[in-house]
């Protein structure tokens, strides 16, 4: 990838109130954690608390030296004013001051942009990601890529690149483009590995970096103990999921390490994987990810998970 990242990023969801209200303090606080751990890549996107998560980031960031970190933003989902009622129904604990239009369309991409960077009050992005074209594949390959082909050309954006739950269409934009980056979110965990076949190679025999996200699957992988009402990809995990998440909590343990520890560096053991991206809400909570990332995992714990076959024998790690 044409614009280097730090392994570890910093993302920005949580401090655009996702789930609950966020103070503005405690938002900043998360951001200034990240700094003093090493994080120099803060990821965000307009759909993230209407546009919250941008200002936040804009301000948390105003003053420090811009050629000394990352910003990724992405497009598909255009922010206009809207006189709505109550809070926003996508997640966000936010007024409905804005809805958000899926549109794909060259113009409304550039439009899109040009808000982002007013919101986070900076001059350009380092990468720019289609987001979520899971229903929108003709317009997404056929409109929104070419525009940002043609901004990447321009110097506009640094690297171009879509990010989504699934690796199927991904790979299909790595096939069929000339995209920088993918932002894969849980199919690359500890848990799972579906991408690991065909798509992980593909990037790799490319040269298309791999952002991961989601390592924790929701929220199954963030504990060292396992609960019983354990999220997976935004709901109640199967309880098949969660026996396997505590087996290998359980090897994790025989081996001095805790689950979120395992989980938060695994990906990196891939070759085109480059970064791993995790949602803080709290200074505590960002260093708390630091810590987990920085730990040392012995190469025994590997070995186990894939000898008791929790891990396929062929997957690489770090």
């Amino acid at each position: 990838m044409k614009v280097a990242v730090s392994r570890l990023g910093f993302g920005a969801a949580p401090i655009g109130n996702l789930y609950r209200e966020v103070p503005d303090e405690v938002a900043f606080g998360a951001v200034e954690a990240a700094w003093q751990t090493g994080v120099r890549y803060f990821d965000t996107a307009p759909h993230y608390g209407l546009g919250l998560s941008e200002r936040r980031l804009g301000v948390a960031l105003a003053g420090r030296p811009r050629d000394e970190y990352v910003i990724s933003t992405k497009v598909g989902r255009l922010l206009e004013p809207f006189d709505g009622d109550g809070l926003d129904d996508e997640g966000f604990a936010v007024p409905r001051h804005f809805r958000r239009v899926r549109d794909y369309s060259a113009d409304r991409v550039r439009r899109s942009i040009e808000s982002s960077l007013e919101r986070l009050d900076t001059d350009r992005v380092e990468i720019v990601y289609i987001h979520d074209p899971d229903d929108y594949w003709d317009v997404a390959f056929g409109e929104a890529y070419p525009a940002l082909e043609d901004l990447r050309s321009q110097g506009v954006v640094g690297a171009i690149g879509v990010g989504m739950n699934q690796w199927e269409m991904p790979e299909r934009f790595v096939r069929q483009t000339d995209i920088d980056v993918v932002m894969l979110a849980g199919r690359y965990t500890l848990l799972e590995q579906p991408s690991l076949v065909s798509f992980l190679p593909l990037c790799a025999e490319r040269g298309v970096s791999v952002v991961a996200c989601g390592v924790f699957n929701s929220g199954l992988l963030s504990k060292p103990e396992v609960p019983s009402d354990a999220r997976y990809n935004y709901e109640t995990a199967p309880p098949e999921l969660v026996t396997r998440a505590r087996s290998i909590a359980e090897v994790c343990e025989r081996h001095g390490v805790t689950l979120p520890q395992a989980a938060i560096q695994f990906p990196l053991g891939h070759p085109a994987v480059v970064s791993v991206v995790i949602g803080s809400r709290t200074a505590e909570q960002m260093t708390a990810n630091a810590a987990n990332f920085s730990a040392s995992i012995p190469a025994d714990l590997w070995n186990e998970l894939k000898a008791l076959d929790l891990l396929d024998p062929e997957v690489p790690t770090p």
